[in-house]
């Protein structure tokens, strides 16, 4: 049986043995929209939770709009272009325009980059494009704290404009349940001390902070909070099936048009497993998420809830950029030098978390969960000795090796990463 992973830019072909029997989890077929320009055009006609977008920006001094880094494929291409020239024949200037990248804190997207994150050439010509930069103080504004205590200091370019808009990608997240929306703010242009508030160990051990969990979710319940010290903000959000074409796109107040969007979504990510299994082959669902080994853990946790205790997972991705930052490979090293009950009793102490440690946190939730086994060409000899896990040379020969120990040849097969979400459902009908 030949199944293709999502790999880098390419992909990875995977060559099983017929006696095999293999369950591949994917998304259920999305009804992806016949025309996204006119789609985008028609969802500022008809808003959820606030007027068309013409008359929204009638009488505006300037806009933000906020966008996602380059570790998300949201179609900007698409978007971005339909937006601006809504805004500027409702009045606005494209100098009073400004497109600031969510960076949260990674690195700043700049040339080729830069090109490929817009899209767009007349957007890049015509519009003032900044990256947020998380440890910059003189560019963010304190709001005040939430109940939990987190500093909610926000990019002031975004608080000061009087048009606030977020372009979000609404997909399964790890730790916020899903993306997009207020996630896009916070921790998206958020000071480097909100962020490492809101990434506390404290914050993300607790229940409910987990994929596809909204409701209930303690992360979710703190951005939402630290959202609405900012005022009236407005969103365009998309969900993109597997091809990466546009199936759904609205426009709105951002609390109501997210929940909207998800609403559409969970259909389609979360996909009910009747049983576990002691093999689980999962991706980092390709370029651009697969980049570095920080993004790769998102891939290992969302395939825990199906990996039977003690069991084998098995993951693919490309790493063509390393580990990610010298920060998450400082605690990668922490961890692997400590022990990871060690680190997590330390970590725990921390108001404030250590930069990207958040990552080695949910690794070490995978981990305790079975063996995690990864093939990775991107990463030299030092990076692999701190991703902390088992690095194989042969996928396919170590896959077999997993089955033959393990004893059962029934195995899990996703090949989309986190972007498909098996949940255990032992009383339901799997798909």
């Amino acid at each position: 049986m030949k199944i293709q992973m999502r790999y880098g830019r390419g992909g990875l072909s995977l060559n099983l043995p017929d006696d095999l029997i293999v369950h591949v989890i994917k998304k259920r077929q999305m009804p992806v929209l016949k025309d996204p320009t006119d789609s985008i055009k028609a969802a500022f006609l008809s808003p959820l939770g606030s007027r068309p977008l013409a008359e929204e920006a009638r009488g505006s001094r300037d806009v933000c709009i906020l966008i996602c880094d380059n570790t998300r494929p949201v179609p900007n291409h698409i978007i971005l272009p339909v937006l601006i020239r809504g805004l500027v024949d409702a009045g606005l200037s494209p100098s009073s325009i400004t497109i600031l990248i969510a960076t949260g804190m990674h690195r700043p997207n700049e040339g080729e980059e830069l090109e490929e994150l817009i899209g767009s050439e007349w957007v890049l010509k015509n519009i003032n494009i900044f990256n947020h930069m998380a440890g910059s103080d003189k560019d963010h504004v304190f709001l005040g704290r939430t109940a939990r205590g987190m500093p909610v200091k926000i990019d002031r370019r975004f608080v000061d404009a009087d048009l606030r808009i977020v372009v979000g990608l609404v997909e399964p997240h790890f730790m916020a349940g899903y993306s997009g929306g207020r996630k896009v703010i916070i921790p998206g242009i958020a000071h480097e001390d909100t962020i490492r508030s809101l990434h506390s160990v404290g914050l993300l051990n607790r229940e409910g902070v987990d994929n596809c969990v909204i409701d209930g979710n303690p992360l979710h319940e703190e951005q939402i909070e630290a959202v609405r010290m900012i005022g009236r903000c407005l969103a365009i959000n998309t969900v993109i099936d597997e091809d990466r074409e546009i199936a759904f796109i609205n426009f709105g107040e951002i609390e109501i048009s997210h929940k909207e969007a998800v609403g559409f979504a969970r259909p389609y990510f979360e996909v009910p497993v009747n049983r576990m299994y002691k093999t689980v082959i999962t991706s980092s669902a390709g370029y651009p998420l697969d980049r570095n080994y920080y993004q790769t853990v998102k891939g290992m946790v969302g395939a825990i809830d199906i990996l039977e205790p003690g069991g084998h997972m098995f993951v693919v991705s490309g790493c063509s950029e390393g580990l990610g930052t010298k920060d998450f490979a400082e605690s990668q090293r922490r961890m692997i030098e400590k022990g990871a009950d060690t680190f997590i009793d330390e970590a725990l102490k921390k108001e404030y978390a250590s930069i990207d440690e958040w990552e080695t946190f949910m690794l070490i939730k995978a981990m305790k969960r079975g063996s995690i086994h990864l093939f990775s060409e991107g990463l030299t000899e030092q990076e692999r000795e701190l991703t902390g896990v088992n690095i194989v040379s042969s996928i396919e020969e170590e896959i077999l090796r997993g089955i033959k120990e393990k004893g059962d040849i029934h195995i899990a097969v996703i090949p989309e990463g986190p972007y498909v979400v098996p949940v255990y459902r032992p009383d339901k009908k799997t798909i």
